[in-house]
């Protein structure tokens, strides 16, 4: 377990895009192949045949070229998350694990993302989450390290408030950073901002409460519980996330 002495006194972090002085509410697939194939006419004439498109093993399943090139070739796990729309905050999560040069679907869930739904620019308070693929490396959570692979640290710092609904108590208990606009190698609540302030930041992986969140994506416990204990720094491991049109794109 990394250890979080280090860490300020008293809250200070800046959670699922909003900088606060505490903890900030969550709650409030390129190409998969190609084209139709096309059937001939039988000799009387029939009626043209057309197949399902073609499946390509070695892409991620309905990602388009921008995003799929964007995958790091050395990576071998990656966490999709497919929007159900632009302004929409339900999603679905989907492990693949790369065998060879095929990607195979391990598990997927249901979840939920920004309360606003995605956008390819991000800013502080948009409400959104960015679309994008992004490195995961660092973890952590009010419960104790359920058997993370990747470094993990608990903190009481992570509790959220109690004044908030009671449904978002537990948002926290486990959370995995998103790199986007943060420094890898630091505790998810560190507020270090690369990019600066209006970028947001604090969008993590963490615990869903049922609906939308301020821009991080929620899974179920179990699902949380699966991600910190199989995703291996070893292999690479990224989220590739946005809406489904911004992901075919």
């Amino acid at each position: 377990m990394r250890k979080n002495g280090a860490m300020r006194t008293g809250l200070v972090a800046m959670v699922c895009g909003a900088v606060a002085v505490t903890l900030s509410a969550c709650g409030g697939p390129q190409g998969g192949g190609g084209g139709e194939v096309k059937g001939h006419a039988g000799a009387r004439g029939g009626a043209a045949r057309t197949s399902a498109p073609a499946v390509d093993p070695t892409r991620i399943p309905d990602v388009g070229d921008r995003l799929q090139g964007k995958i790091p070739s050395d990576s071998r796990q990656v966490l999709a998350v497919y929007g159900e729309g632009k302004d929409s905050a339900d999603s679905t999560a989907v492990l693949y694990t790369k065998s060879g040069t095929t990607w195979e679907k391990t598990r997927s869930w249901a979840a939920h993302n920004g309360k606003k739904g995605w956008t390819t620019d991000h800013h502080e308070g948009d409400k959104r989450s960015p679309v994008g693929v992004y490195t995961l490396s660092d973890a952590g959570g009010v419960l104790a390290d359920p058997g993370a692979r990747m470094p993990y640290t608990q903190s009481e710092t992570f509790q959220a408030p109690h004044y908030w609904a009671k449904s978002h108590w537990h948002d926290f208990d486990y959370v995995i950073a998103i790199d986007y606009n943060r420094l890898k190698g630091n505790p998810p609540d560190d507020p270090t901002r690369p990019w600066g302030d209006d970028k947001g930041g604090g969008i993590w992986l963490h615990m869903d409460h049922g609906s939308g969140t301020s821009a991080c994506v929620s899974l179920p416990k179990p699902a949380m519980e699966y991600l910190l204990r199989n995703l291996d720094p070893e292999q690479h491991p990224v989220v590739l996330m946005g809406d489904k049109a911004d992901l075919k794109a």
